[in-house]
């Protein structure tokens, strides 16, 4: 059984930088595609960014293309999500998201993908 673990969210300032966390557990981030989705009040969960198994490749949507970045950690079995030039268009409920499967039909930017999700952190910038 995966679980994911978020942390790091809070409540900073338009221009900031934040950095959340997904401990996973259960599971190798080396032998999964994580990837980070945000739902914002009153709108649909949306993709942010992904990481390939092996780190080497990444994704993101064209809204956070520049600003944010995705990284694991093998190590700590981590995977984080700078964020910097924050928005306040920004603020949602990030999730982490992870896929175990060998073979998918679907691409990195699709929630359906992703069979284990984190609880979900408040990220929230004022303006």
């Amino acid at each position: 059984q995966v679980q994911l673990v978020e942390s790091g969210g809070g409540l900073v300032q338009a221009g900031a930088s934040l950095r959340v966390s997904c401990l996973v557990s259960g599971r190798t981030v080396s032998s999964t595609v994580q990837a980070w989705f945000r739902q914002a009040p009153g709108k649909e969960r949306e993709f942010v960014a992904a990481i390939s198994r092996s780190g080497g490749s990444t994704y993101y949507a064209d809204s956070v293309k520049g600003r944010f970045t995705i990284f694991k950690d093998g190590a700590k079995n981590t995977v984080y999500l700078d964020m910097n030039s924050l928005k306040p268009e920004d603020t949602a409920v990030y999730y982490c998201a992870a896929d175990t499967s060998s073979y998918t039909t679907y691409g990195y930017t699709d929630s359906s993908r992703y069979a284990y999700w984190g609880q979900g952190i408040q990220v929230t910038v004022s303006s």
